[in-house]
């Protein structure tokens, strides 16, 4: 019963208020209605004004456009190294030139964990392949068939003949077998197979010394 007459009093007191407020208007001299904004939420509106008109943080600068990465442990940087290997003049024919190839790098090979070796000869009457290093057989047949597949003499076609009949010959055959060759290192050793052997094949009769540059590249 306390509570009604409480809440019917404050009614009456609002009634009221109104009443005097209308009057007021009526005589030209209204008051603004008092502020009931809840205390919580002018003090929040407070705040946020506040954090508006206060100057920003300024923006955490940007990542650099090419991040410079760590440097790799010395003993993973790549590395070169590269040496002339001579051939003393050879017979025409196919030779295994894996062991003398070995004896010239072998101080730089050892070097390397991992990479690769280049072969390159600098001439265009002879050529590198890879081939069987164990029967000697497989190399004077193959021999047998270049010779076969490519004539010398007056009939053949061949109109490069300053040096003699085997001077065309020669650069047909250097360029079925070619002048270079790949092979994969390992542990500081060529990774080549277990019957792989390195060719020179020579194609002249009479030839010189050749020169191969050996280039190897890895970590």
């Amino acid at each position: 019963m306390r509570g009604a007459l409480i809440s019917s009093s404050d009614g009456h007191e609002s009634l009221k208020a109104e009443l005097v407020h209308h009057r007021k208007q009526k005589q030209g001299t209204s008051d603004p209605l008092p502020d009931t904004t809840p205390l919580s939420l002018a003090a929040s509106g407070a705040a946020c004004q506040r954090a508006q008109s206060s100057p920003s943080s300024p923006p955490p600068p940007p990542p650099p456009l090419n991040p410079i990465p760590p440097a790799p442990p010395r003993s993973m940087a790549a590395k070169w190294a590269q040496k002339t290997v001579v051939i003393p003049a050879q017979r025409r024919g196919c030779h295994l030139i894996t062991p003398k190839i070995l004896r010239e790098i072998e101080g730089d090979l050892s070097g390397f964990k991992c990479g690769l070796a280049h072969l390159f000869l600098q001439h265009t009457s002879a050529s590198l392949t890879i081939n069987e290093n164990y029967d000697s057989d497989v190399q004077a047949d193959t021999e047998t068939f270049l010779n076969k597949i490519v004539p010398e003499g007056r009939s053949a076609p061949w109109k490069h003949t300053m040096e003699g009949p085997d001077d065309m010959p020669a650069h047909i055959k250097s360029s079925m077998f070619g002048c270079a060759l790949t092979i994969p290192i390992t542990d500081g050793h060529l990774n080549l197979g277990t019957w792989q052997g390195i060719w020179l094949c020579e194609h002249r009769d009479h030839a010189s010394a050749r020169k191969i540059v050996v280039t190897l590249n890895g970590i």
